[in-house]
């Protein structure tokens, strides 16, 4: 096939994912997983992560290809620009999950007793309940933000994407919900 009836056999196979119709989206998929995968592999370098990407890229697609605009730029460039920007994501969030870690852990070793906390177990439960009890009293929406962003690790944008709202709905959601959380559990811990 020549460049140009390529490129005509993407656009339909776009349009018709756009409608809705699987047998297209899996034939798109066929003609672009594996490069769409070797990219978010290389970006990675973890092939578990790089199977996410490809599923989310692909969802992503199949979510937005009707308001695809060929105008814009070819279906290629922008499936490979799908699947960069979700690789990127998910290595800037492991990143900062492991910043964070490193954080907690450094200072745990500065408190006195290096690491070695002074709360019981039993104190432990209690404040994990008392947190729990908390975190379900809040209103669905800033739950369900804050639940994802500190218990699935996902960052604000992909939160965003999850939920299907704007990102600044989910960040005000998040702030909203941690400073009620702060005001509920500052007089109690």
């Amino acid at each position: 096939m020549s460049d140009e009836t390529t490129e005509q056999h993407e656009l339909d196979l776009i349009r018709r994912v756009g409608l809705g119709e699987r047998a297209a989206f899996a034939d798109l998929y066929d003609l672009y997983s594996g490069i769409l995968f070797s990219l978010a592999l290389r970006i990675l370098n973890d092939r578990a992560e790089a199977e996410d990407v490809l599923q989310e890229a692909f969802l992503q697609i199949w979510d937005r290809a009707a308001s695809f605009d060929p105008a814009l730029g070819k279906p290629f460039n922008w499936a490979l620009t799908l699947a960069r920007n979700k690789a990127i994501d998910r290595l800037r969030a492991s990143r900062r999950r492991f910043r964070l870690a490193e954080q907690a852990a450094t200072w745990a070793n500065s408190l006195p007793g290096g690491g070695e906390s002074s709360v019981t177990p039993v104190v432990q439960d209690e404040q994990a309940a008392l947190v729990r009890a908390t975190l379900t009293g809040l209103p669905k929406d800033q739950r369900q933000a804050i639940e994802l962003a500190f218990f699935s690790g996902l960052t604000q944008r992909e939160i965003a994407t999850t939920l299907r709202e704007p990102l600044g709905t989910v960040k005000a959601r998040i702030r909203r919900g941690m400073l009620k959380l702060r005001d509920a559990l500052a007089p109690q811990l």
